[in-house]
């Protein structure tokens, strides 16, 4: 049964790509219907009009819309992870597909979709006295990759 509500992800002409590369990225993950444009709409006919996806019993929706609009970090997904491997794992991939490091533990995909690869534990690091949590503040402030024993650490 679908979400009451699930994201709907507007491309310029990646949709099937995109879906391809999330479903390959994510363990969890499966393709769904590919619908396309009919004779008389915005795009040839033919061509994918959306794609949906499951990545961890989330659905989406990936739509090629044109190039009206672009993504922008004020909307990203949150990936918690549940070990520096995985950190590892989402980060160097997403890197090394053509996205682009950020701080934080923020990425921007090589589609322009803004990613949180971050320890599941994380509100945990920031726990305990103040002094901790600035201490633990300031390490992830000089990170882009997050490193979960330096922030353990900080």
């Amino acid at each position: 049964m679908s979400k009451k509500i699930s994201p709907f992800l507007w491309f310029d002409h990646e949709a099937e790509e995109a879906a391809s590369y999330y479903v390959k990225l994510f363990k969890n993950a499966k393709l769904g219907t590919v619908t396309r444009y009919t004779a008389g709409t915005p795009l040839p006919e033919g061509t994918v009009m959306t794609v949906t996806f499951t990545i961890e019993d989330q659905e989406f929706t990936a739509l090629n819309g044109g190039p009206e609009y672009k993504f922008t970090p004020a909307v990203s997904f949150v990936v918690a992870c549940d070990s520096q491997a995985e950190i590892d794992h989402y980060w160097d991939t997403m890197i090394a597909d053509g996205g682009q490091s950020q701080r934080c533990g923020w990425i921007k995909d090589k589609f322009g979709l803004s990613w949180q690869i971050v320890p599941r534990n994380i509100g945990e690091l920031f726990s305990g006295d103040r002094e901790k949590a600035a201490r633990t503040t300031a390490a992830l402030m000089k990170m882009d990759k997050l490193d979960i024993e330096k922030l353990r650490n900080a």
